[in-house]
């Protein structure tokens, strides 16, 4: 394919539909959504309005009826609408605004009714109806929001108002009426409610809204990647407007229980973002260093009423700045890089300043959640350790801030210290076969069946050949039909659903195909590429991913899992119109 070839993309190829149960259905903007998952692993029978304010709360639970009682409905999940269908009777959702569902029966009743079992001094709503209009309000304790029903036609029942205790609270709509209501999120006061379109230009106007985003991050689209407006879609639809700490508008990992920005995740959201323009990729990847503290560490993650330090994450975010500014066609401003540069600065002395032992070279993990591997095997006999997957990170970050440095015309702190660490790595941690830890406190090495060992990889273009060779070749053992595993199937301690003790992640297989394409082991990087995006395509965009399987698991809807899948169908294509 040429870059004057049309794009061979169809319209139903660009159209998006899902399980409710996996994924949720929102826009970009909203902290609310219709999703089945109102907590960690917890899936309902009813689709409930979530909200992701103070935390996520399943706060309004959607029961769709018949002649007053319940009926069991399909839903499902397009980008514009989601739909409940008994037999050729619907009930129909879709977003006027990013705080405002709207909610129509076609032949079908609803009952919204308080996602609570019982109102407390800390949980459940209380209902009530404003006298204004007579509109039903539930006040939820847990996210310290109103929802404010207020109907467009059809008549409502109320049960439950200025009821205290547990009793029951929902508003009904019955389906002899032509019933539409609006659902809205409220702070605390707003004006009375008043329609500013129908429900169809509301669900076209989301259409549009999507097809654009759609259009902006994946321009090279073909029909060779059916993953793409799925992809697109979750990534859509878990990025939320600036509120609470969040003083940006931010990919969220998801918007089911992962509902924070992680400082790693961020990254590959940035380099998927890129396409559409260098500003939208740049206030993704600079939005953690909004909370740099005085160490210089960033934070482990921030949502919209949490911000963590108890830990951070790995420092990848040089290799980052690199790949955005080797894919951008436009350069960094230099205002704007002097400030990335200096914040970049101080997140990588925090590692040489706080997170070294006196003497040595290598820094050292407090945890396995510092290094985004929270369980790995390399951790299972000391949590301590002077990694050798961080050294590599802090090598290729420290290059970027030379190149930096003398671009932008500020002394060079940073060369002399990235040889004295690649040094370090090799002659400390490679026993002649493998790269392993070892214990801060007593040098102890860790255990090698980890993929995490293998990660030095990312920078086997600057490893001896024989050392590179060899991690290549190890990259390949942990390689299944579906994509690198986490940890060897063939160890002990491999779990088929152990986050890091064996399931295929999206940013592990990222990294390791950049470091073999980089040091030119192609054929296994098409490889890992291919692998990934047919799992991608087989199974969603999951958490991550049964190694042999290719099952999804954990949260099924995750952003970093999304953006590596389109950063590798873009890559492909660029790389096919260059031949």
């Amino acid at each position: 394919m040429t870059a004057t070839q049309p794009f061979a993309v169809s319209p139903a190829q660009d159209s998006v539909a899902y399980d409710i149960a996996e994924m949720p259905f929102s826009i970009r903007g909203a902290w609310i959504n219709l999703s089945r998952v109102t907590g960690i692993h917890v899936t309902k029978p009813d689709v409930h309005v979530v909200t992701h304010t103070t935390g996520m709360h399943g706060v309004l639970a959607i029961i769709p009826t018949l002649r007053g009682e319940r009926v069991e409905a399909s839903v499902s999940g397009s980008s514009s609408m989601l739909t409940w269908s008994h037999g050729e009777r619907q009930l129909e959702a879709t977003f006027e605004s990013p705080d405002t569902i709207r909610l129509r029966g076609r032949g079908l009743g609803v009952r919204i009714e308080d996602g609570a079992p019982g109102l407390t001094s800390f949980t459940g709503a209380y209902l009530f109806r404003q006298p204004a209009d007579n509109a039903p309000v539930f006040t939820s304790y847990e996210s310290g929001r109103r929802y404010r029903v207020t109907t467009i036609s059809g008549s409502a029942n109320v049960t439950g108002a200025e009821c205290l205790g547990v009793a029951d609270r929902w508003v009904e709509f019955h389906e002899a009426d032509e019933w539409e209501v609006a659902i809205e999120e409220i702070k605390t006061g707003r004006r009375l409610y008043k329609p500013t379109r129908t429900f169809d230009e509301c669900a076209r106007r989301i259409e549009t809204e999507f097809t654009r985003y759609l259009d902006d991050i994946a321009p090279w689209r073909t029909s060779e990647f059916p993953g793409v407006a799925r992809a697109a879609y979750v990534m859509w639809s878990a990025t939320v407007a600036p509120a609470g700490e969040l003083r940006r508008e931010s990919m969220l990992m998801s918007k089911h229980w992962m509902d924070h920005v992680w400082s790693w995740d961020h990254c590959f959201n940035a380099l998927a973002l890129l396409p559409a323009g260098l500003t939208p990729a740049l206030e993704q990847f600079t939005l953690p260093f909004d909370f740099q503290d005085e160490t210089g560490a960033l934070p482990d993650s921030v949502g919209h009423n949490v911000l963590l330090h108890n830990y951070v994450k790995p420092p990848i975010h040089g290799w980052c700045l690199r790949r955005l500014r080797e894919l951008s066609p436009h350069p960094i401003p230099r205002d704007e890089l002097l400030a990335i540069y200096e914040g970049l600065s101080r997140w990588t002395t925090f590692w040489l300043d706080h997170r070294r032992v006196p003497g040595r070279a290598v820094p050292y993990y407090e945890h396995g959640n510092d290094s985004g591997w929270d369980n790995s095997t390399i951790f299972d006999l000391d949590r301590v350790i002077e990694a050798p997957d961080l050294a590599a990170f802090l090598i290729v970050q420290l290059d970027v801030l030379a190149e930096c440095a003398a671009e932008l015309g500020v002394e060079d702190r940073w060369s002399a210290e990235r040889d004295r660490m690649l040094a370090a790595v090799v002659d400390d941690h490679w026993t002649g076969e493998a790269f392993v830890a070892r214990s801060a406190h007593t040098g102890r090495d860790s255990t090698a069946t980890s993929l995490l060992n293998v990660m030095p990889v990312f920078i086997a273009d600057r490893l001896p050949k024989e050392i590179a060779d060899r991690l290549a070749a190890q990259a390949e053992q942990f390689l299944t039909e579906w994509g690198p595993a986490t940890e060897l199937v063939t160890s002990e301690h491999y779990e088929p659903d152990g986050y890091w003790r064996g399931p295929i992640w999206a940013p592990s297989t990222a990294l390791i195909e950049d470091g073999l394409r980089r040091a030119g082991y192609t054929e296994l990087a098409d490889t890992i590429n291919a692998r990934f995006r047919r799992l991608c395509e087989t199974s969603g965009f999951a958490e991550n991913f049964d190694a042999l399987t290719g099952r999804g698991l954990r949260d099924r809807a995750y952003t970093w899992t999304a953006s590596v899948y389109l950063s590798f169908a873009a890559e492909t294509v660029r790389r096919s119109r260059a031949d």
